[in-house]
């Protein structure tokens, strides 16, 4: 580990485990959004079906919203952290070991999310006709695939160990003190 003064920095597998613990909470979401959308089918194939924009805005609604607002509300309250990295014992701080905030939370769960909803962006657009041209999808989904390794990687050069989004937004994992 890493020490930046009396604040130690959380390797890559820490964290991943941590996300893994939150995917939990999330795919438990997904689970309920499953069982209602069976209940209410009717009214929602029209919203996936009528053009790539609006399945995108459905989608970001029902999934990447409230999945983007349990990161930031978590990570930005007195705990400083998701239960995935409570359960692991770290914590979401500034750089120098003080509270980053709901802002600061907010912009950077918003970078964080980027890639996860560009890739719905392509996805819906693979799927329902766009007049968006292949060749920029594709693009956009090779940008996708980049920006995710980049996201994986950047901690093992960075020397607080912090992701791309973390340098971004001044933000560091830290060791619960």
């Amino acid at each position: 580990m890493h020490r930046h003064g009396e604040l130690k920095s959380v390797s890559l597998g820490t964290r991943i485990i941590a996300f893994l613990w939150d995917y939990v909470i999330i795919t438990g979401y997904i689970i309920l959004l499953i069982c209602v959308s069976f209940l209410i089918r009717p009214l929602l194939i029209p919203l996936f079906t009528i053009n790539p924009l609006s399945a995108e805005i459905t989608g970001f609604l029902f999934i990447t919203l409230p999945v983007y607002l349990y990161f930031a509300i978590c990570e930005g309250s007195k705990s400083h952290a998701t239960w995935g990295k409570r359960k692991v014992g770290v914590v979401v701080t500034g750089i120098y070991g003080q509270s980053i905030g709901l802002g600061t939370s907010l912009f950077r769960s918003a970078l964080k999310f980027i890639p996860w909803e560009l890739a719905h962006f392509t996805i819906w657009h693979m799927v329902i006709p766009s007049d968006y041209p292949s060749s920029l999808i594709y693009s956009l989904l090779a940008i996708v695939y980049g920006l995710v390794l980049i996201y994986l990687i950047s901690p093992l050069w960075s020397k607080n160990k912090q992701t791309v989004y973390d340098l971004i937004a001044g933000t560091v994992i830290r060791y619960k003190n």
